[in-house]
């Protein structure tokens, strides 16, 4: 599984790690990243002139709050991906949250102008999200999408898109700023969650919208002695998801959708498989709305 580049308690201060996977899994990320947005530049300007960036349609694969309960579902994700022209991630199930968030934030937070601003919370420049985006015409005002990481050093920019030092517990950013935040496969990593939600509602105008992604599983395998990016392994449960939730809520973030039906925090396949652990779990996906 591939996951963003993250500090040891990723996109919070104070614990900061060099690149996990060594010198040259860093260059062979940063070659990514560069092919990426290359394509996205020239993508961009050739599908603006045909007229097709107006037209794109949203994403609908994917609710705004979901589990990933099967291959299939992915699958399905990816093809939706392709006919929707979009730069996919290389870890396949990756594309399915993402497009879920891109879908949210298009149909949730966006009015329909393209200007809406958003932040990718423990982001990496390879990462799907603000690339897609920016091919849906978000992105022309400077500073309008923003992606933070504690393993940023000095500011990046690509296609118009601002890379950039930051905490995802204090991001320095005024209250009520942004229209929306991404955060994907990002929390699982050590981030204290109520600090995260706190500083998102902070941020997040009235009516903003909040994507997280994260590892989960009905039934969570042990991860005893698993450690990444400098922190034992988290596959969030049940019970771990409610309590979010709960947090969330206290916060004035209300979730979009339904999480209280008995089957509603099930699934019937693990479609995800980690590697570099050796596990088996799921993704899920919940937005939530800045009272």
């Amino acid at each position: 599984m591939t996951t963003p580049d993250e500090a040891t308690t990723p996109g919070t201060s104070g614990q900061v790690a060099a690149p996990p996977g060594g010198l040259l899994l860093a260059v062979a990320k940063r070659g990514a990243e560069r092919v990426l947005w290359a394509r996205v530049a020239l993508q961009r300007r050739a599908e603006t002139r045909r007229g097709y960036a107006a037209n794109r349609p949203v994403p609908r694969t994917v609710e705004p709050t979901a589990i990933l309960r099967t291959r299939a579902d992915w699958e399905r994700a990816v093809a939706e991906g392709h006919r929707l022209r979009l730069p996919l991630h290389r870890d396949q199930p990756k594309n399915w949250d993402a497009l879920g968030a891109v879908g949210a934030v298009l149909t949730l937070a966006d009015d329909g102008t393209r200007s809406a601003r958003v932040m990718d919370a423990g982001s990496a420049r390879y990462s799907p999200v603000l690339p897609w985006l920016r091919l849906y015409g978000l992105g022309d005002q400077p500073g309008s999408l923003l992606g933070i990481n504690l393993e940023f050093g000095d500011e990046v920019r690509r296609d118009g898109v601002v890379f950039r030092h930051g905490d995802v517990t204090a991001t320095g950013l005024p209250d009520g700023s942004l229209d929306a935040i991404t955060c994907m496969s990002v929390i699982e990593h050590g981030v204290p969650i109520e600090g995260f939600l706190s500083e998102s509602a902070r941020v997040l105008r009235p009516g903003g919208v909040l994507c997280v992604s994260t590892d989960y599983d009905q039934e969570p395998p042990d991860t005893t002695g698993r450690t990444a990016y400098g922190s034992e392994v988290k596959i969030f449960a049940p019970e771990d998801i409610r309590q979010l939730v709960a947090t969330a809520e206290r916060v004035g973030l209300e979730l979009v959708g339904d999480l209280s039906t008995s089957d509603a925090l099930s699934h019937e396949e693990r479609p995800v498989h980690w590697d570099r652990v050796g596990l088996d779990y799921t993704f899920i996906l919940l937005t939530f709305r800045r009272r």
